[in-house]
């Protein structure tokens, strides 16, 4: 069973940037794609961001050029580094580790206003 914690959402205004970090318990870290996704009310939950065992990655178009995936096998963590934030960015980003079986984060809450 692999645990998955996020952090680092709150509150930001438009512009500005936040770091999610997720950490991973267990021992094959290094063997997951590792995905950021993201869910506002009443949306489906979709994809932000995606990271391969082997350091590739892909972007949702809405947030290409602002945001950046990257991934620490040494420390279990995948972090999403968000600039220019904007309001519709505002979402629920949640973790999610696939190798095999599929696992997911509790979720941290990211809202961008004034």
């Amino acid at each position: 069973q692999v645990q998955l914690v996020e952090s680092g959402g709150g509150l930001v205004q438009p512009g500005g940037s936040l770091r999610l970090s997720c950490a991973a318990s267990g021992s094959i870290f290094s063997f997951f794609t590792m995905g950021w996704y993201r869910q506002a009310p009443g949306k489906e939950r979709e994809l932000v961001a995606r990271i391969t065992s082997g350091g590739s990655t892909n972007y949702a178009d809405s947030v290409k050029g602002r945001f950046t995936i990257s991934r620490d096998n040494a420390k279990n963590t995948v972090i999403l580094q968000m600039n220019s934030l904007k309001p519709e960015d505002t979402a629920v980003y949640y973790c999610k580790a696939t190798y095999g079986s599929v696992y997911w984060g509790q979720g941290t809450q990211v809202t961008v206003s004034s």
